[in-house]
């Protein structure tokens, strides 16, 4: 008979998950100030390399507009680190604290109350974060060229979405589904244990951003924060930026916290299996 090891390899994931969930639930209780602080540096981290990101695909598309899709590469790896900035600084974001919140709620170690609040302060927090960018990229030359254009070509294409019907509304909730999905892939191999070195770590995060960023996956967080520097910058219209960032979090819900946390947390639940090896004996 194999052992429970072998037959639910992924409970380490689930000790680690559930040890980060008391912190977060502390903190959310009576830090909140901090909690804020942290959940505000990863909308500044986001803020700041997403820019990058635009600013290399600029760069690349400026010499010759036929390296338009290297410097899609080029600067969705260089994205991709905002990733690992945010996980080894032990700031707070939203995406991957859906996968958090859901082990907990299957494991009972939270209640709906305590996870909606760990989610929304920590929401809150990454807005207030990505306005502190906005309002700083606002006053500066940073988003004054091709950068800004490539932004604001952005957004024109993520509020789409809204005014093209069911059609549109679809592809952004399986985008959004996807791109949560390969966040919190990243974070089960981060988490499991069984990677020992730092630089393995990194790598899992810098591709499972790349993918999303590269093929246009949608992350709520991140789309709060690109409208508001294009918003911020004039233009934008509020109502479909809203009901972007609504179907997105829907999608991000249902890919972190329904196909990882939820699905990891009922495939290595061992609660009911001694019981009936010992049945079947």
């Amino acid at each position: 008979m194999p052992d429970n090891a072998s037959l639910f390899p992924g409970k380490h994931f689930i000790s680690t998950v559930l040890s980060a969930l008391e912190t977060k639930t502390a903190m959310s209780s009576a830090l909140v100030r901090q909690y804020l602080m942290r959940a505000a540096m990863a909308g500044v981290i986001i803020g700041v390399m997403y820019t990058v990101n635009f600013a290399v695909v600029a760069a690349f598309q400026e010499v010759d507009d036929s390296l338009y899709q290297v410097g899609k590469i080029v600067g969705a790896l260089f994205f991709g680190w905002a990733l690992v900035f945010i996980y080894y600084s032990k700031s707070e974001l939203l995406t991957s604290n859906m996968m958090i919140v859901s082990i907990g709620l299957y494991h009972r170690r939270t209640s709906v109350v305590k996870g909606l609040r760990i989610l929304g302060l920590c929401f809150l927090g990454n807005i207030l974060g990505g306005l502190l960018v906005a309002a700083l990229l606002r006053f500066s030359t940073l988003t004054s060229g091709a950068a800004g254009d490539l932004m604001v070509s952005a957004t024109d294409h993520k509020v789409a979405y809204l005014t093209e019907g069911v059609t549109g509304w679809t592809d952004l909730l399986i985008r959004a589904v996807l791109c949560n999905f390969m966040i919190n892939l990243a974070m089960l191999l981060v988490y499991n244990g069984l990677i020992k070195d730092d630089l393995t770590r990194c790598l899992v995060m810098v591709v499972a951003v790349f993918v999303f960023a590269f093929t246009g996956l949608e992350h709520s967080v991140a789309n709060t924060v690109l409208f508001l520097v294009v918003g911020l910058q004039g233009g934008l219209d509020v109502g479909l930026a809203a009901g972007n960032v609504g179907i997105a979090l829907l999608g991000n819900l249902v890919g972190g916290g329904l196909l990882i946390g939820l699905y990891y947390a009922y495939l290595n639940d061992d609660s009911h299996y001694p019981a009936e090896s010992t049945t079947s004996t």
